[in-house]
This record gives structure tokens, C-alpha cells and sequence, in this order.
């Protein structure tokens, strides 16, 4: 969910993607920030829009597992959810050359057979902080997600927004509208935008046991 530091770092998260008109502009805004995020992507969007997880990669930002099919169920099998993490797996290796080791359930849906079959798998299981989920995907205003996500972030937190969602005929994406205002106010405030790895390797010193720095 997030980390405990004394660094003012955090973690911003994009869910659902690629899309091959918001995600291009969300990484506008962060390269103009100089800010790093993690993308946890649908396999089958990959499979569509290659071109865009490559550019991800190429400017610096996180590649994280999330299903292939985005399948909205928390009681789903074990082989499943293996053939789903694996499908995805194999699409990101052929694309940009990689297997994450993160993964984040649909949803943020979880039970033991979800947790345990993502360990299998070799998946360190990431959610979001308490109070940094502005509920994009309900058409919340620009205004409203950027409102809920300053007003309450603390360093170490880990941010959900969505890269897949908006108006697809006008080409608006609340989330993308919200983004500038969001680091402009994290840059002001001496916060600085990393991966979820980074910001797990930043909390290692106290944190030993979460992550394996040298993975």
C-alpha cells in the first residue's frame, strides 16, 4: 500500500493501460516534471499498442503486470490467474524485452488464492495508499482528483490513477487534465515522483525484508 520514509517520495501508478492517446499525453506531463511512474498494464492493450509501452520504457518509467484480460473477479482460480499473469508476462517480454515482478490485482481484489498464486508466479502484490484513490474511473472531475490527491498525500504513499479511461470521441481524460496540476503541487512541495521499486528500495534501510534491492 505504501511505504514508511522520511523522504519525500512517492510513488504515482497508471492503471488499465496502454492507451494510445492518453498515456502518450500523460507521459508528456511527466517527462516535463521529470517525473517517473509506474504503469501496471493490461496484456491485451499491450498486444494493440506496442509502440507505447515502448516508449514507457524508454523514458525511464515502471512496467507492471495486470492481467491480460482485466477480469473483475476476486474469487478467480488459481490457474487462471497464472495463465492471465502469464500471457501478460509473455507480451511485455516480447515488446520491451522484460518480465515485471510487480503485480496489481483487478480491482485491488485479493484473498489468499490471489496472493499466494501471484507469489508463485514470482509477484510482489502492490495495491495503493488509504487515501490516494480519487476514483478516477467515475468521471471524477479534474478538479476533484487533483484536489483529493494534494490535500492528503504524505511521502511514501503509492498514487492510483488510470491511463485507460476518459471520453473516447472527444479525446478528454479527466486524469490526464488532473496531472499537471497534481506534480506541479508535489514539485513545489520537495516531493519527488519514483517507481514503486525505487520507492520500495528508499524504504529497504528500515524496510529490509520487503524487497530485494538487488532484483
Amino acid at each position: 500500500w505504501e511505504v514508511k520514509t522520511d523522504e519525500k517520495i512517492v510513488a504515482i501508478t497508471f492503471d488499465d493501460g496502454p492507451h494510445p492517446v492518453f498515456t502518450p499525453q500523460i507521459l508528456d506531463i511527466l517527462g516535463k516534471y521529470n517525473a517517473k511512474a509506474t504503469f501496471f498494464v493490461a496484456g491485451n492493450k499491450v498486444k494493440r499498442f506496442p509502440d507505447v509501452l515502448k516508449r514507457q520504457m524508454e523514458e525511464g518509467h515502471e512496467i507492471a503486470n495486470h492481467t491480460f484480460n482485466h477480469i473483475y473477479n476476486g474469487r478467480i482460480t488459481e490457474a487462471k490467474l497464472t495463465e492471465e499473469l502469464v500471457l501478460t508476462d509473455a507480451i511485455i517480454e516480447k515488446t520491451v524485452g522484460i518480465q515485471p515482478n510487480l503485480y496489481r490485482p483487478v480491482g485491488g481484489l485479493y484473498n489468499d488464492t490471489i496472493i499466494n498464486t501471484a507469489v508463485k508466479n514470482g509477484k510482489l502484490v502492490v495495491l495503493w495508499s488509504w487515501r490516494m484513490d480519487p476514483k478516477d474511473w467515475r468521471n471524477t472531475s479534474a478538479s476533484e482528483i487533483s484536489r483529493i490527491v494534494t490535500n492528503d498525500v504524505q511521502p511514501g504513499n503509492i498514487i492510483l490513477l488510470h491511463d485507460w479511461h476518459g471520453t473516447e470521441d472527444s479525446k478528454i481524460s479527466q486524469t490526464v487534465r488532473s496531472l499537471e496540476t497534481i506534480l506541479r503541487y508535489l514539485s513545489e512541495n520537495g516531493y519527488k515522483c519514483v517507481t514503486v521499486s525505487e520507492l520500495l528500495y528508499h524504504a529497504s534501510a528500515t524496510m529490509p525484508d520487503i524487497i530485494d534491492p538487488a532484483s
